[in-house]
């Protein structure tokens, strides 16, 4: 396999990796970082900063939007006006900002689930409401169930829609004709949508994702959160973009992160995302590479060596949704028996909501050894849970 650069082991124990702080011999597969070195243009980059050793305030700059500008226009085609752009700390703050703008204490925030389980923190925590929407399932495959979503739309309730393009669990991108229909719903019933798009640069080689930004006609109901902090394993910098070219919602997004603290870059933010859109391009593709041939290879593994699961195929994300259903309907159980049998270490089905019962979600985006070392004792897992019953 080429791109043997991800091949190496980096040892991230106490290193303060979130996803590390686990015991010797467990190997943990399960929050959405890479256990990859990022593009060493970024780390060139960092170096320099640190180099110049004066850390006081800093503020994005030209060169900030126009490096969002450039990536996003020449690989999607979307082309943004960089006045549209806003820094924000993180996709997360620009949920939770968003929810306290743009919604009242009550209101209903829809999410198609199973979905991206901080949704749900962001929309509680500020007293509101969150409405699932189911996506359908069929044979492998999840769509969105426009009547449902036009019952949630339509409730009085309803300001505010949650959308994960591409989608984290399932992986799927979702096509311009599916957004576009989704954006005519909520504009005839006045629901302004937030498209997450942290995942959009992880994308199979061939299948670019589709930013909902790059359709004609949405602007008035759609803006966009997105950052190289997935694709360029960069989360513990904190650094993200919202797109607003709606002037209302603009104002009053704006005017919450800022109230909310969340509106200003530390001193290595704009230096690792415009390294990385800039500079990181050649390696973005080789990452892409590597991570879905880790994922053909898992799923692969699975079909022939783990008959009672189900890989779910996907095009984006390094994130590989697995149905469980045939041998447990709450996948719960069956991790801490996982876990406790085979130290490995991945995420429950049903913390992403309705629809997620029964599944898991396994993150591939590792050298080749170790998603080796995760698919055995998955396998190990499954066999020792099965004679367990």
């Amino acid at each position: 396999m080429a791109n043997k650069e991800f091949d190496e082991i980096v040892n991230r124990r106490h290193s303060g990796s979130i996803k590390w702080n686990v015991k010797d011999g467990e190997l943990p597969m399960w929050v959405a970082d890479m256990d990859f070195k990022t593009a060493p243009a970024v780390v060139e980059a960092l170096r320099k900063r640190v180099e110049h050793g004066v850390f006081g305030y800093c503020a994005p700059d030209q060169e900030w939007a126009d490096a969002y500008v450039s990536f996003y226009g020449d690989r999607y085609g979307w082309n943004i006006n960089p006045k549209d752009l806003v820094f924000c700390l993180g996709v997360v703050p620009v949920l939770s900002s968003s929810v306290r703008a743009l919604t009242s204490v009550g209101d209903n925030v829809v999410l198609f689930t199973p979905v991206y389980n901080i949704f749900f923190n962001s929309i509680v925590n500020n007293k509101r409401v969150p409405l699932p929407v189911p996506l359908l399932e069929e044979n492998g495959a999840f769509h969105l169930n426009y009547p449902a979503i036009e019952k949630a739309f339509a409730d009085e309730k309803t300001t505010l829609c949650f959308f994960c393009n591409p989608h984290n669990p399932v992986g799927k991108i979702f096509a311009k004709e599916e957004m576009g229909r989704l954006a005519d719903l909520a504009r005839k019933h006045g629901v302004r949508i937030l498209s997450d798009e942290i995942h959009g640069p992880v994308s199979r080689p061939g299948h670019p994702y589709v930013p909902f930004l790059s359709l004609d006609g949405v602007e008035d109901v759609v803006y966009s959160a997105i950052s190289p902090t997935k694709a360029f394993n960069l989360a513990g910098i904190h650094t993200a973009a919202i797109v607003m070219p709606n002037e209302e919602i603009r104002k009053k997004v704006e005017r919450q992160i800022n109230t909310d603290e969340v509106a200003e870059p530390n001193v290595f933010s704009c230096v690792a995302s415009t390294a990385a859109f800039n500079e990181g391009r050649e390696w973005l593709d080789n990452l892409n590479e590597y991570v879905f041939a880790n994922r053909d290879y898992a799923e692969t593994y699975i079909q022939e060596n783990i008959p009672e699961l189900i890989p779910i195929h996907g095009d984006a994300t390094y994130l590989l949704w697995v149905d469980c259903r045939k041998i447990c309907a709450d996948s719960r159980p069956f991790l801490e028996f996982l876990r406790e049998k085979t130290g490995l270490f991945v995420s429950a089905g049903e913390i992403y909501g309705p629809g997620g019962e029964g599944f898991v979600r396994i993150n591939l985006a590792a050298p080749r050894s170790l998603v080796e070392d995760g698919l055995r004792r998955l396998k190990e897992g499954v066999v020792s849970f099965r004679n367990k019953r």
